[in-house]
């Protein structure tokens, strides 16, 4: 495959794409406006090393300078972390603003699949999606990652909707965008900290060989558009609902009586939460990115 000119590759990744080996996108908001450093830090290189231990290179992705970076060396990757919440946080709006100003930026969700496109690759793994948040029918507050997962061709893996908010909604707006959602071994849409939210996902799949090829059908009849697999936190690190469910809440009328809003929400959210809960909140969030990684992996080998 011809590697894209306006793409600024890793050695390792521009060789998997140009030799048809599986690569796995990851975002680099998560490093920067998700964790602690250095707690940050060392879930960005764990994430890169499970994409390795599955049988898929890791990609990374992020502007740094204004060049669009897929594929982040050690150094990169702690300047991120360390840098934290001062790097700009870049969705569709924001790529070509960052990149002529020649400015660093973390992606989100949506921006992470824009450059995974663009570059070549199918699969991404993340945390959760943004979405649909709660009261949106008074401010219009929705994620454009879900305009993205209706856009781009990209089959993003998560733990769900992060529960900060309204998972219903979110599915509506998901079937209105004609985005499948494929429960991993689940018939339920998982609510990032705990692997229920009383919703139910379009199909049930057991197998990485069967979503892969859902998605290989999808691509070989033209039909664009990305494909959500949610993927439940592992058993052992799922928080009690109505425990969260309650710190969400407070969480959200703290915020809502402090005038936050946009970009800002959903990082003072996710703190907020951490902060209430112990850290337990943390231990959560990374497990389940791991376990999405490991299972993007296997889904990129086996579309290969």
């Amino acid at each position: 495959m011809e590697l894209n000119k306006n793409i600024l590759y890793s050695a390792e990744v521009a060789e998997a794409i140009t030799n048809g080996r599986p690569v796995v996108a990851l975002e680099s908001t998560i490093i920067s406006h998700g964790m602690p450093y250095p707690k940050n830090v060392e879930t960005a290189k764990n994430c890169e090393r499970i994409a390795r231990e599955n049988g898929a290179v890791p990609a990374t992705c992020a502007i740094l300078g204004g060049k669009l970076c897929v594929g982040l060396d050690d150094e990169q990757l702690e300047y991120l972390g360390k840098t934290g919440p001062k790097v700009i946080k870049a969705s569709r709006r924001d790529i070509a603003v960052i990149a002529s100003k020649g400015e660093d930026g973390a992606l989100t969700v949506a921006g992470t699949m824009i450059l995974a496109a663009m570059a070549g690759i199918k699969v991404f793994a993340t945390g959760g999606i943004g979405g649909v948040h709660r009261g949106a029918e008074v401010t219009m507050d929705i994620s454009a990652d879900l305009e993205e997962l209706g856009r781009t061709s990209v089959t993003v893996v998560c733990a769900g909707a992060k529960s900060i908010l309204d998972i219903g909604l979110t599915l509506e707006y998901l079937e209105t965008k004609g985005v499948p959602v494929i429960g991993y071994r689940t018939d339920e849409m998982p609510a990032f900290y705990t692997r229920s939210s009383g919703f139910g996902v379009d199909y049930r799949m057991e197998t990485p060989e069967e979503i892969a090829a859902a998605v290989s059908a999808k691509e070989r009849l033209g039909i664009a558009g990305g494909t959500l697999v949610v993927n439940p936190v592992p058993e052992e690190y799922s928080m009690d609902k109505a425990k969260i469910d309650a710190v969400i809440e407070a969480a959200v009328e703290k915020a809502n009586a402090l005038g936050i809003k946009g970009k800002k929400i959903t990082p003072f959210l996710l703190a907020e939460i951490k902060d209430v809960t112990g850290g337990e909140s943390l231990d959560t969030n990374i497990a389940l990115v791991y376990n999405n990684v490991r299972l993007a992996a296997k889904i990129a080998c086996c579309m290969n």
